[in-house]
C-alpha cells in the first residue's frame, strides 16, 4: 500500500514539475497528463480515494488545456468514481463537470448516464429533492435519444419520490403516462396495471373519492383488460372503503391483494397513510357526536 502511495506521489510531483517548467505549450501539458494518470492509478491501486480523485482533477485540467473536452469529461468522471468512495460531495461536482462538458460536445447520452450517477448519491443520502431534480434532467436527455426504457426508469423515481413527499398529482400524471406510452410495446404491455395501480394508489392518497372513481374509470378506457386484473380490483375496493369510511374493508382488501402479490415497502407506506387519513376521520366523527 504504502509503496503505491510513494509512487503515486512520485508521479504527481513529476507532473508538477512538468507544469511549472518550460516547454513547448501542448507537450509539457500532454507530458504531465501521462504522469497524472499514472499517479491516479498508483493512488487506487493503494485505495487512497481521495489522492486519486484529486488528481484525476488535475488530469482534467490538463486536459482542458489542450481542449480535449472529451478527455477531461472522462477524467472528471474517474475522479467522481474515486470520490464517490470518501467524499460523496466531491463526487457529485465532479460529475456535475464531466456532464457539462459532455453537453458542450453534444454527448447526450452520457451527460444522461452521470445525471443519473448524480440522482442515485443524492438518493443514497436521503436527499429526495435533489434525487428528483437530477433524475428528471436524466429522463428528459434520455427521452430525446430515444432510450426510453431508461427514460422510464428515471421517471418511475421521480414519481416515487415525489409520491414520498405528498406530491400526489406530480405521481399520478407521470404513472398515467407511462401507462399510455407502454400500451402500444409489446415488452412493456405486462406492466401497465402496474403503473395505474400505482397511480391509483397516489389518488387514495390525496382522499378526493370522486377523483378516485373518475380515475378508475379512465384506466378501463385506457386500458380495456384492466377491469379483469387484481390491482382494479383492489383499488375498486379501497375506493368504496375510504367512500364508506369502513377501516376494516380497507384493510381486509389490503390483506387479501398482498396474499397473493406482496405489496412492496414504497405502496405499503402510502396505503398506512391512507389508512391513517381514515382513522383520523374516525375519531372527529366520534367526537362530533
Amino acid at each position: 500500500m504504502g509503496d503505491h502511495i510513494a509512487r503515486g506521489e512520485d508521479f504527481e510531483k513529476k507532473a508538477e514539475k512538468k507544469l511549472s517548467g518550460w516547454g513547448l505549450f501542448g507537450s509539457k501539458y500532454e507530458d504531465a497528463a501521462d504522469l497524472f494518470d499514472k499517479a491516479a492509478n498508483s493512488f487506487k491501486l493503494a485505495k487512497s480515494w481521495d489522492q486519486a480523485g484529486a488528481v484525476y482533477v488535475k488530469l482534467a485540467n490538463c486536459h482542458l488545456k489542450l481542449d480535449s473536452k472529451h478527455e477531461a469529461a472522462n477524467a472528471y468522471a474517474d475522479a467522481a468514481h474515486c470520490y464517490k468512495k470518501s467524499n460523496i460531495k466531491e463526487s457529485i461536482s465532479c460529475l456535475e463537470q464531466s456532464v457539462n462538458l459532455f453537453l458542450d460536445i453534444g454527448r447526450l447520452n452520457m451527460s444522461a448516464r452521470y445525471y443519473k450517477e448524480i440522482a442515485e448519491l443524492y438518493e443514497q443520502e436521503q436527499n429526495l429533492e435533489q434525487a428528483i431534480v437530477y433524475y428528471e434532467r436524466a429522463a428528459d436527455l434520455f427521452q430525446s435519444e430515444e432510450v426510453t426504457t431508461s427514460a422510464n426508469q428515471c421517471k418511475q423515481k421521480v414519481a416515487q419520490f415525489a409520491a414520498q413527499l405528498e406530491q400526489y398529482q406530480k405521481a399520478i400524471e407521470i404513472y398515467e403516462e407511462i401507462a399510455r406510452q407502454s400500451l402500444n410495446n409489446n415488452l412493456l404491455k405486462y406492466g401497465v396495471k402496474g403503473h395505474l395501480l400505482n397511480a391509483g394508489i397516489c389518488q387514495l392518497c390525496k382522499g378526493d373519492v370522486v377523483a378516485i372513481t373518475n380515475a378508475l374509470e379512465r384506466y378501463q378506457e385506457l386500458d380495456p383488460t384492466f377491469s379483469g386484473t387484481r390491482e382494479y380490483k383492489l383499488l375498486r375496493d379501497l375506493a368504496a372503503a375510504v367512500d364508506e369510511e369502513d377501516i376494516a374493508k380497507f384493510t381486509d382488501a389490503v390483506k387479501e391483494f398482498d396474499s397473493m402479490t406482496q405489496l412492496d415497502a414504497w405502496k405499503t407506506t402510502l396505503l398506512l397513510r391512507v389508512k391513517e387519513a381514515l382513522k383520523a376521520k374516525e375519531l372527529e366523527e366520534d367526537d362530533l357526536t
